[in-house]
């Protein structure tokens, strides 16, 4: 089967995660406007779907999670008139993506094994949690392509490093190993790349253990009140809160306990 014909983005769900692999590990998995369209739509039914509970992201192959947009296609569209992209995808195909997605309430850990550039870095920073193997690499090289990170770099790393050090990476392109991320803490976990699906895995369960409607409440709490006041937090009305605070499982949860047994959630 040719990269024509191959689906850009692989999307299997089972037993309550939702695994999507970008699917082009000859181009480094490198993402074009078609990939963009399909993963609208997994990011669309990962919402929809109350069954899914985690999501796990990540690259065919064992060179790269993503090394961001195709360049080749941006060149013809170049070529072509097409307009060039700024900050944000609006009017792009697969709009919301994932940078943009700020009320996506699952959460996303991303996979990473090889080169993590561009929009891949992009990617990853947006994930809730970051598992990567020895052998990852990070980097935000647009500046020596004269280019920008528009899905988010040039606003999410300087949230999340401090801020010499983001503007260290993002006006050079240097790349920035997995260790050194590790020790910004711009990942959660590092492991020799054998062991990195047994790693991804054990986070998988752990995060099945908890309550679904309580992992959405925290995520939105977090993500929302990150940039707010303190006060101006704890006064704010979320939405996933109010749906814990008043389901069968904020009740389930004590009453396991003091029965000395595993939780049953409903999601509900």
């Amino acid at each position: 089967m040719s990269d024509a014909e191959d689906p850009r983005v692989r999307y299997v769900k089972q037993d309550h995660v939702a695994r999507v692999t970008l699917n082009r590990p000859a181009a480094l998995n490198a993402m074009d406007l078609r990939m963009h369209e399909e993963l609208a739509a997994v990011w669309d039914d990962v919402e929809a779907d109350d069954e899914v509970r985690v999501v796990v992201l990540t690259g065919a192959g064992d060179r790269a999670f993503t090394v961001g947009q195709d360049l080749k296609e941006r060149a013809r569209l170049d070529e072509e008139g097409v307009p060039r992209s700024t900050f944000g995808s609006r009017g792009q195909p697969g709009w919301p993506r994932l940078t943009e997605r700020f009320t996506l309430s699952k959460p996303v850990i991303a996979r990473v094994n090889g080169y993590a550039l561009g929009g891949g870095f992009e990617l990853a920073l947006a994930c809730d949690l970051v598992i990567a193997s020895e052998q990852a690499v990070f980097a935000l090289p647009e500046a020596r392509l004269g280019l920008v990170p528009g899905a988010g770099g040039a606003f999410r790393l300087a949230r999340q490093l401090p801020l010499k050090a983001a503007m260290g990476y993002l006006l050079t392109g240097r790349r920035m190993t997995a260790d050194v991320a590790l020790g910004f803490g711009l990942v959660n976990q590092v492991v020799p790349a054998e062991q990195l699906d047994d790693c991804v895995e054990e986070w998988v369960q752990d995060l099945l253990r908890s309550a679904p409607l309580a992992v959405r409440a925290i995520k939105e709490a977090v993500m929302r009140s990150v940039d707010m006041p303190l006060e101006q937090a704890f006064n704010t009305a979320f939405a996933w809160e109010q749906r814990r605070r008043h389901s069968q499982d904020a009740i389930e949860g004590p009453k396991a306990f003091a029965e000395q047994r595993e939780p049953r959630w409903l999601g509900r």
